[in-house]
C-alpha cells in the first residue's frame, strides 16, 4: 500500500451502509406517502377529548395532541402534504433555474451578464426570506407555498447549470454541431441538458430537503397550509405551548423532519459520489 495515499476502503463501506439506510428510510416514506392508511390507526382529524395531551401508550404509539388527536395519524397524514410541497417546490426550483442557465450560457456575453447580476441579487439574501416575501404577495396555501418556496430556489440552480452548459458548450463535440448548423434548441436538449443533469439531480436530492425545512418554517409562522390541511411545521406549531406538558405533540414531527432531511442529504451524497465516478 502506498503510504501518501489514505485508505479509502473503510469510508467508502460506511458510505455504501449509510446509504442503504437512506434508501430503506426513503423507501417507508415513499409508503407513508402513497397508503397512508396502512400507517395511521386513527383518522387524522379524530378528537377524543377524554384523551387529550396522553403519554404514549399501546393505544396511541405517539400520545395524543390538545384535541386528543393521535399524534402518529397526524404525522402519517401530514407526510403527504409535507413531502408534495417539498417535492413540487424542488420541481419549481429546477425548471425555473435550467432555464434561465442554459439561457445565460447560449444567449450571448449581454443576456448571461444581466441575467447573472440578478440571480446574484437573489442569492444575497436567504431562501427562507425569498419565500416570505413571495408568500406575502401570493398568500398562503399549499399551492403558494410551493411556489414561494420554488422561485427562491431557482438562482441556486440557475448557478449550477449555466456554470455546467458554459463547460459543454465549449465542448468539440458541440462546436461540431454549430459548424455543421445545428439548431441552437437542438443541441441544448440532445447535448447539454444530458451532460447537466447529473450535478442537478444531486443538488435537487439535497434541495428537496431543505425545501422541507424552509415549508415547515413557513408553516410554523402560520403561512403554510391552511387548516384543516395539516403539514408538518403546523404540527409542530400547534405543540409549542405545552412543550412542558407534552413535548411528544412538537418533538415527534420535528424529528420527523430531521429524519427527512438527513436521508435527502445522504442520498445526495450518494449521488455526487455516482456522478463523480
Amino acid at each position: 500500500m502506498n503510504p501518501g495515499r489514505p485508505a479509502t476502503g473503510g469510508s467508502t463501506t460506511t458510505t455504501a451502509v449509510l446509504g442503504a439506510l437512506a434508501g430503506a428510510v426513503l423507501l417507508v416514506m415513499v409508503l407513508v406517502v402513497a397508503f397512508p392508511d396502512w400507517f395511521a390507526p386513527y383518522p387524522p382529524e379524530r378528537t377524543d377529548l377524554r384523551a387529550v395531551l396522553e403519554g404514549p401508550s399501546a393505544a396511541h404509539p405517539l400520545g395524543t395532541d390538545q384535541l386528543g388527536r393521535d399524534v402518529l395519524s397526524r404525522l402519517v397524514d401530514g407526510a403527504r402534504l409535507s413531502v408534495l410541497i417539498a417535492a413540487a417546490a424542488t420541481a419549481v426550483g429546477v425548471l425555473g433555474g435550467a432555464l434561465i442557465g442554459l439561457l445565460s450560457a447560449a444567449a450571448g456575453t449581454r443576456v448571461d451578464s444581466l441575467l447573472m447580476r440578478a440571480v446574484d441579487v437573489l442569492l444575497a439574501f436567504p431562501e427562507l426570506l425569498l419565500a416570505l416575501l413571495v408568500v406575502a404577495v401570493l398568500g398562503s396555501g399549499a399551492v403558494n407555498t410551493a411556489l414561494a418556496i420554488g422561485i427562491a430556489a431557482i438562482p441556486n440552480y440557475a448557478r449550477l447549470v449555466r456554470g455546467q452548459a458554459l463547460v459543454v458548450l465549449r465542448s468539440d463535440y458541440v462546436e461540431a454541431a454549430r459548424m455543421l448548423g445545428v439548431a441552437p434548441t437542438r443541441y441544448l436538449v440532445r447535448h447539454v441538458l444530458p451532460n447537466v443533469s447529473g450535478p442537478v439531480v444531486v443538488l435537487a436530492s439535497i434541495g428537496t430537503g431543505t425545501a422541507l425545512i424552509t415549508a415547515s418554517g413557513l408553516s410554523l409562522f402560520g403561512l403554510g397550509p391552511r387548516p384543516p390541511q395539516a403539514d408538518w411545521g403546523a404540527m409542530v406549531a400547534d405543540g409549542k405551548d405545552f412543550l412542558q406538558l407534552a413535548w411528544w405533540v412538537s418533538v415527534t414531527p420535528g424529528a420527523a423532519i430531521v429524519l427527512v432531511v438527513v436521508v435527502m442529504t445522504l442520498v445526495g451524497r450518494g449521488l455526487q459520489l455516482r456522478v463523480l465516478r
